[in-house]
């Protein structure tokens, strides 16, 4: 596989917030760690700047670690057993009493203890001196509702104390309990920018990955124009990760692992809309195979073509006329689609239906060996 980012150049991260979502973003950062891309800075919002703290000091285990233990009572101060209930309506498991004067208690309160957070934050940055040395900067985005104004915060020049109270402002949500940090309140800046892109242009940042989730709050990236000289890369899911007070630790390992796979397409340029394929020819090379495979395009049709449809498949035309056109809006192709992507959606469909392994880098060849042995394994189980 070729590299298609340059390691010569130093990049600028941009964190997006999202909450529980934010697995992915660590498991996209361990692709980039891989790869030997060189990290500049990081501007995150909300879970964003607490992932960027990690990132900061290159603590990717720690990261990890935290990830895949993560569960509600590691960031709120509520049961985990009664937020499964509540979440497979498991009611006759609750006591309903003591359910609802918890409810009453979290609203008068204004809302979640967030003590736990609390704690996580200290034990990650532990000794701030490790941010402060960091060579990378790290900007945090909160909002102070003490100055009515939105605050990019420099993370590094912040006076001996106060990184962890940073880090917290940035994460205060809404449905959380919010206290005051240093004699001022703040909420989660996600509300008013949640894609803070615009923290790095105007620190003259040249190149930026942006690494999305899809959180709730304003993506100021729709209104920032990009400079010339400037460019913007992105790494985004194409699934749903959840919502994000959803603190799973199965949710969070499957969302780190597609933020590394997803990371990986982006930098080597993977195809394939679910799977991840090395597919590096041009579509002559990929119009030939299909065609030499017309066996295997056969047995995939059968299931879409009436019989009377498959005995009309005679020809190269047929299918270039006929059918590839209906598969395409199946497949919801763009509009230019070539015959490259008409052969990666067909393998795709098929891996799909046949249950391949879905996370791993495959060479066209190596999917099509495994869509085979599937097949076989189908077959010999109808002979039984």
């Amino acid at each position: 596989m070729e590299l298609k980012l340059d390691l010569e150049k130093e990049y600028g991260i941009v964190l997006e917030g999202g909450g529980a979502k934010g697995a992915y973003q660590i498991g996209a950062w361990k692709a980039l760690r891989e790869a030997g891309v060189k990290i500049k800075g990081i501007a995150g919002v909300s879970v964003g700047s607490l992932n960027g703290a990690l990132i900061c000091m290159d603590d990717l285990e720690r990261a990890e670690e935290i990830w895949k233990n993560i569960d509600y009572s590691k960031v709120m101060n509520v049961s985990n057993d009664t937020i499964k209930a509540l979440k497979n309506k498991s009611f006759k498991s609750l006591n309903l009493p003591d359910l609802i004067n918890s409810g009453l208690q979290i609203v008068k309160e204004g809302g979640f203890d967030v003590t736990p957070l609390k704690n996580l934050i200290s034990e990650v940055v532990g000794d701030e001196e490790k941010i402060r040395n960091s060579e990378r900067e790290l900007f945090a985005v909160t909002y102070s509702v003490s100055d009515r104004k939105q605050l990019a915060v420099d993370i590094r020049a912040g006076e001996p104390g106060t990184i962890k109270d940073m880090l917290l402002a940035s994460a205060y949500f809404m449905a959380f309990k919010n206290q005051k940090l240093g004699g001022k309140r703040y909420v989660d800046g996600g509300g008013f920018n949640n894609v803070p892109i615009d923290v790095l242009l105007d620190h003259e940042y040249k190149d930026i990955i942006v690494i999305r989730i899809y959180g709730w709050g304003f993506d100021k990236e729709r209104v920032v124009k990009i400079p010339d000289g400037v460019t913007v890369y992105h790494i985004a899911p194409r699934q749903d990760l959840g919502g994000i007070l959803e603190f799973d630790k199965k949710l969070a390992r499957k969302n780190m692992t597609l933020g590394y796979f997803d990371a990986q397409r982006f930098l080597y340029g993977l195809c394939g809309r679910t799977y991840y394929i090395d597919a590096p020819n041009t579509e002559p090379y990929y119009f030939d195979r299909m065609m030499s495979e017309m066996e295997l395009l056969k047995y995939y049709l059968k299931d879409i073509l009436t019989e009377d449809g498959m005995e009309t498949l005679t020809g190269y035309r047929s299918f270039t006329e006929k059918t590839f056109p209906k598969l395409a809006e199946e497949f919801k192709l763009k509009e230019d689609w070539d015959y490259k992507d008409m052969y990666l959606g067909i393998l795709e469909d098929l891996a799909k239906r046949l249950k391949v392994k879905r996370f791993k880098i495959y060479t066209v060849e190596e999917l099509l060996s495994e869509i085979r042995k599937k097949m076989k394994t189908q077959a010999e189980r109808k002979l039984l």
